[in-house]
């Protein structure tokens, strides 16, 4: 039996707008000034504490942002977030041909949440959020909690996901990265990256199951 692990954020879910929103409140929250939206969105796939430092804000007052991003981002997660085309696709065809996991940056709580809202918590054996580990990606630490988890004895295992740090991840991990152009990776970095570069999450999930 074969494993498939997918990021969420840009792979399976578009929740640009609740990040956006959430970080525009953070920043409003302590009177700083808003970073462009598309600098944000380059940081999507990163730990919230690393996008706050790297848009700006001391590693001692980082947490506080992080907080008032959670705060704000729990209550309008699911109505404004919604599933990638093909997304919902990817995940029942992988099921009939594979172990699935989820690896995220994250929380896992909200990840849960969003992916039992959508009806497609079932379909996954383990899901890996950003307080499950002390390492997020791209160290292979939350892909090899994955595969231990899944009791991972050298079956054939994937990743798919939208950015570098997935694919280093899993590349570190020893596992087969799969990148896809549906999120907020650049493509020419995704391309150098991955040996393996797709449209969106089904096509990753076609190729897989040829293999």
């Amino acid at each position: 039996m074969k494993i498939i692990l997918f990021d969420l954020d840009g792979t399976l879910i578009d929740s640009t707008p609740a990040i956006l929103e959430s970080f525009h409140v953070a920043f409003e929250s302590f009177d700083t000034p808003i970073p462009n939206d598309e600098e944000i969105k380059k940081l999507i796939g990163l730990p919230l504490d690393i996008m706050f430092e790297k848009l700006g804000i001391d590693s001692e007052k980082k947490w506080a942002y992080v907080d008032a991003y959670k705060k704000h981002y729990r209550p309008i997660s699911k109505a404004k977030t919604s599933l990638l085309p093909f997304a919902k696709d990817a995940v029942l065809e992988a099921s009939k041909i594979a172990t699935l996991g989820i690896v995220t940056t994250k929380t896992a709580r909200y990840s849960e949440e969003l992916m039992e809202h959508f009806g497609l918590l079932e379909y996954f054996e383990v899901l890996i959020g950003r307080e499950d580990v002390t390492h997020p990606k791209p160290h292979p630490e939350p892909i090899l909690k994955a595969l231990y988890k899944l009791n991972y004895k050298n079956h054939k295992a994937y990743m798919i996901g939208d950015t570098c740090l997935d694919c280093i991840s899993a590349k570190e991990a020893g596992i087969t990265p799969i990148a896809v152009h549906s999120g907020y990776g650049d493509k020419i970095d995704l391309h150098n990256c991955s040996n393996i570069v797709l449209e969106n999450a089904l096509e990753a999930v076609r190729f897989i199951k040829t293999k």
